[in-house]
């Protein structure tokens, strides 16, 4: 990590030597940032770093960042920033402009932590690649992915059959995504597609038992201190994986030293991120267990069973959806 602090200070320094070299930038521009994690959540966190380090590099560029979803759900955000109404985001990227961005929800693409910061938090991993060229093609720029980690069910009744394929009992959400609700139907749950905004209310209220939606953090942040629910079942079919973008036509906007500060302001929140779930991720399961849940945890025997029926009978669905070339290119870079 200190090698990486380094490399940011000398990339920052460049950018301030550039511009008392130069004496003047593109434009002084206020670029409209806009986030849906509450401000709880670490990734708010980064958010606020984000806007500190642009507004630090002395490039002419000042930041106004709307947290919390106030500027709309993922979906929103992504069409309003391709129309170049929001600057720079990071959420979610959902499938509905692009179906190749159902890679996004492809169940069992890793199956480790190692695997996870690699294919999801570097910039030369095919899912990366895979995501800039999607991107570029609706009009975005891909700036870099956070590997926040592997999310499981919230219940607030014990689903049957839990470890196993079969039917489960409880009726829960899945979000926007065909991919995600196939898996989770084909594991055995009955499911609802939501929201993220909605599923609290949701599960609160028991117009659903529970949600595939969260990791270890998110549970307890957002239901665990909330005493909402009793089960949290770590699947670990999907990466909880967000991206941060920005439009293309306020990027070409900028100046080459406005777009360094903003790259390097990303690539260090994005690094630290990831490396902050992967530290913590553990210590969050014992915080959910200390507080009278009980986490049904599933052997490497019973996921891999899991893993490996999903690939049999969701991978092949996916593969005429999003093409075989994409597929392949995942697969081949393990």
């Amino acid at each position: 990590m200190s090698r990486f602090r380094t490399l940011v200070g000398a990339s920052a320094g460049a950018v301030f030597a550039l511009a008392a070299t130069t004496g003047a930038f593109a434009a002084d521009m206020t670029l409209k940032v806009a986030g849906v994690l509450p401000v709880e959540h670490y990734g708010h966190k980064m958010l606020e770093q984000i806007k500190a380090d642009i507004e630090g590099a002395g490039v002419g560029l000042s930041v106004k960042y709307f947290p919390a979803g106030q500027l709309g759900s993922g979906e929103e955000l992504l069409e309003d920033t391709i129309r170049g109404n929001i600057d720079l985001v990071h959420a979610f990227v959902y499938a509905h402009k692009d179906p190749v961005l159902e890679v996004n929800s492809l169940p069992f693409l890793v199956g480790s932590w190692d695997e996870l910061a690699r294919v999801y938090g570097t910039k030369d991993s095919a899912y990366s690649q895979i995501m800039a060229e999607t991107l570029d093609r609706l009009g975005l720029k891909f700036l870099g992915n956070v590997a926040e980690g592997f999310i499981g069910v919230v219940s607030t009744k014990k689903p049957e059959n839990y470890a196993t394929v079969g039917p489960k009992g409880i009726h829960i959400r899945v979000w926007s995504s065909q991919v995600a609700k196939d898996t989770t139907e084909s594991i055995g749950f009955k499911t609802t597609t939501m929201n993220w905004a909605e599923v609290f209310a949701a599960v609160q209220s028991g117009a659903v038992d529970g949600a595939i939606c969260c990791t270890p953090q998110a549970t307890y942040t957002f239901f665990t201190q909330s005493d909402v629910g009793k089960y949290f079942v770590p699947y670990n079919a999907f990466v909880e994986a967000s991206t941060y973008y920005a439009s293309k036509k306020t990027w070409e906007k900028l100046d080459d030293a406005q777009r360094e500060a903003v790259q390097a302001a990303v690539d260090r929140a994005a690094a630290s991120f990831t490396e902050w779930a992967r530290a913590n991720d553990e210590g969050y399961v014992a915080k959910i267990k200390e507080a009278g849940w009980e986490v049904l945890d599933l052997t490497d025997a019973e996921r891999a069973a899991l893993a490996d029926h999903i690939k049999a009978n969701v991978w092949p669905a996916v593969e005429e959806m999003v093409g075989k070339d994409v597929i392949d290119r995942l697969r081949e870079d393990r």
